[in-house]
């Protein structure tokens, strides 16, 4: 969807991971690695968004849980420390650009955050990027509200949250999956491919 007009947009709803933070899954393997027998090749096979990874970001099942769950698919012989760790390796740094411009952006709109994320990831980026959060009016966690987006029931928090209709509220996200599930409920959308789209975006909105 094209970024709709300026006086339309009561509101900012972004992604985290692939749109304000760097991640890489690839450096949890290399991690878990040490604690297995089997190749990084295997690993990268199993690991994969399923069922108990969906359950752990809806907050349906807690983090000792998930857990047991990674020791017995990647073969672990860590305890959960070690396996937080590798966890916890994904985030390799803030998308600077984009930090910035939402920064500016929020001096004259409201900028919300809403991640599919576990608790014991939002516990270590609200701890190492707590800079980077500071313009976000509300940060909003899929293990809190009990929904995924692209889940409907995931942007409806949003909307009764907020306060903010689904039309009037304009998405920025990584994930082209969410793109379509937020636009089929009549929610505009930016596919983020890197910090240039969300530059485009505000400076089409006059927000940059």
């Amino acid at each position: 969807m094209s970024v709709p007009e300026a006086d339309t947009v009561d509101g900012l709803l972004f992604d985290l991971g692939g749109v304000i933070l760097n991640i890489d899954f690839e450096r949890a393997l290399e991690k878990w690695q040490a604690w297995t027998r089997l190749p990084i090749q295997t690993l990268r096979d199993r690991l994969i968004m399923d069922e108990a990874y969906r359950q752990h970001e809806r907050g349906e099942i807690t983090p000792t849980q998930y857990f047991d769950h990674l020791r017995s698919l990647l073969e672990l012989n860590a305890d959960d420390a070690q396996i937080e760790q590798g966890w916890n390796a994904i985030f390799i740094g803030e998308v600077g650009e984009t930090v910035d411009y939402i920064a500016a952006a929020a001096a004259s709109l409201p900028c919300f955050l809403l991640s599919n994320s576990n608790p014991v990831h939002q516990r270590f980026w609200m701890r190492e990027y707590h800079q980077a959060l500071q313009p976000f009016k509300q940060v909003f966690v899929s293990s809190e509200i009990g929904s995924r987006k692209p889940e409907p029931a995931a942007f409806a928090y949003i909307a009764q949250a907020t306060g903010i209709a689904l039309n009037a509220m304009l998405l920025f996200d990584d994930t082209e999956e969410n793109i379509h599930g937020a636009e089929a409920l009549g929610m505009p959308a930016v596919h983020v491919t890197s910090h240039g789209d969300v530059k485009k975006a505000l400076v089409e909105l006059g927000l940059l």
